[in-house]
Formats: C-alpha cells, structure tokens, sequence
C-alpha cells in the first residue's frame, strides 16, 4: 500500500511539473508573437496617441516585466481565476470559454463515438479477411480518408448537399426563429445543422483508427494463446471478438488518450468554414486579436485534457490487459 501511495505521489508531482513547463512555454511563446492586445484599439484609431497606448499597457499590466506577468497570471489560476478577456467585452475568460465548450465538446465526443463504432469493426473485419475484397475496399476507403483534407471536404460537401441538392443547412447552429421553438424541434434543426461537421471529423479520425485496429489485430491473430484457443474448440467468433479482440485494443487506447486534447482543440478550421460558435473560433479569435488571458486559458484546458489523456490511457491498459493490472498490485 505504501508503495502504491508512493507511486501515485511521485507520478502527481511529475504532472505538476509538466504542467508548469506547459504554461511556462506557453506564455513565452504567445508573447513573442507580433502585435499586441493594444494594437486593435490605438492603431486602428486615429484619434489614439501614444499616451494612451501606454495607459492601456498599464491597465493590461503588460508594462510589466514578462516573469512578473507570468507570476501574476499563475497566482491567479492557483485560485482558478482566469482572468478577463482582453477585447472589449472585458468578460471573464472562463464565462466565455464555458459558453463554447458544450458545442465543441459535444460534437467531438459524437464523432468520437461514431469513430470507435465503425472503426473497430472494419479494423477486426479487415485482419480477420485478409486480402479479401472487404479488406481490400476498406484499404482504399483509409487512403482516401488519409488524403483527403477536411476543409476540402467540407467545401465539396456545402456544394453538394448544401446548393445542388439542398438538404442540409450550410452555416450556424439553427435556423433563425427556432430559438424560441419546442425541444424536439430545436434538437432536430441542431441535429441537421451538426450533421456535416460530425460526419467530417469522424471520417478524418476513421482512416487512422481502423488501419492501427487492424494492423494490432493482425499481429494479435498470430500469438501462440489465439492458437491454443482455436485448439481448445471455441467457436471462431468469440476468438476473434473476446479473446483478440481485447490484446489488439491497446494500441487504439493509446491514440484515444492523445486524442482527448482534440476535444476541444481540433475544431478551429471546421467551426470557422460552418460558422460554428465553438471554442475552435473562440480560440482562433483570441489568437487574431493577441488575447493573452483569453489564448492561456484556452492552452491551459488542452494540458489538463493531455495529462488526463495519458491518465486514461494508463487506466484503459489496466482494464483492457490483466497483465498491467497484476503489474500495478506486485509493485
């Protein structure tokens, strides 16, 4: 037991220190950018003088030396204040993060869902096939999907299913007036409005998935313990699905641990084309207009869903593989 304590100490100190090297680089690297939050307010005004640059940098704090920002900025996320936007709205950071994240983080995770759905099987049903025509169909299916640029996609949809054969809605989340409407109603124009976006991101995510599903459970189909059970008699089904199925899924657990962060932070291309409002446009946004508390807290909430990412990749390989599991009681 002690040991185990020990083990979690030392793991949770070494993501404190990840995590401070996270937003010290951050910090560092926004501010080298060019440009500054002033910038849209006295460049672009003719009547702004220099003194009122200047009282704007006080008032920002930005005349401060760059460590003493960063001191500042972390005293204040130890407290969990992220501070006020820099635009003019001067809204607190986190209120308009929590605004935008339901959207990009309820699309993300039905495209993720989607993913795994159809991924897993196709990657079972390909090695399971080798060679033959499913397996062959889906090869050029993932080459299609690996070279096939999302923005691309998107446009070709728009075209297609949004002027020549107008279907799905292009642009938004509803239509206008449907605020106001009954709850299936609303959920159902959402629901057509998300349609693409959806389908985009999970067809980017499909090709990945499937070919390393496939490629793990090929080599899976050939240990001596899929043998053994084939011997034994037991039906080919649950071989393949119970028995493979669960040693091949490691590898896929890994890519889902990497690809938490991307709940919220692989969006910008996608919620701009569609016109999304989404924390993609929020941080893109933030970015354009040089919004350092703004951009922090956006980087700040895609670390914690990395280390937790990797926390969960830790904890899938407990529950996929009794192996690591035995590993973590013997230590």
């Amino acid at each position: 037991m002690v040991a185990v304590l020990a083990r979690l100490a030392a793991k949770a100190a070494w993501v404190a220190v990840v995590f401070l090297g996270i937003t010290v680089i951050s910090f560092s690297v926004i501010h080298l950018a060019p440009g500054s939050p002033t910038d849209l307010e006295t460049q672009m005004n003719p009547m702004a003088s220099a003194q009122a640059r200047e009282r704007l940098e006080q008032l920002y704090g930005l005349d401060r030396p760059l460590h003493v920002q960063y001191l500042d900025w972390l005293s204040r996320l130890a407290r969990l204040d992220f501070g006020r936007s820099l635009s003019g709205d001067r809204r607190a950071v986190w209120d308009k993060i929590a605004e935008r994240l339901p959207l990009t983080f309820g699309m993300n995770v039905a495209s993720l869902a989607l993913t795994l759905a159809v991924a897993v099987p196709i990657g079972v049903i390909s090695a399971r096939r080798q060679g033959g025509r499913f397996d062959r169909a889906m090869t050029v299916l993932v080459f299609i999907g690996f070279a096939m640029p999302g923005y691309w996609l998107a446009l070709l949809l728009m075209y297609w299913l949004g002027i020549l054969w107008p279907v799905l809605p292009l642009s938004g989340l509803t239509i206008l007036g449907r605020e106001h409407a009954g709850f299936w109603d609303l959920a159902w124009d959402m629901t057509r409005h998300l349609a693409l976006p959806v389908f985009i991101y999970t067809f980017g995510s499909l090709a990945g998935i499937s070919r390393f599903m496939r490629a793990s459970m090929l080599e899976v189909l050939r240990q001596d313990f899929i043998l053994t059970a084939r011997a034994k008699g037991l039906p080919e089904r649950l071989v393949v699905w119970r028995h493979a199925l669960r040693n091949a899924l490691l590898p896929v657990i890994t890519i889902l641990g990497l690809s938490i962060p991307g709940l919220i932070g692989g969006s910008v291309i996608i919620e701009s084309i569609f016109a999304l409002p989404g924390l993609g446009q929020l941080f893109y946004q933030a970015v354009m207009a040089r919004d350092y508390p703004l951009i922090m807290g956006n980087l700040v909430l895609g670390a914690l869903l990395t280390l937790a990412g990797n926390l969960l990749a830790d904890v899938g390989y407990g529950l996929a593989d009794p192996r690591v599991r035995a590993g973590g009681r013997s230590a």
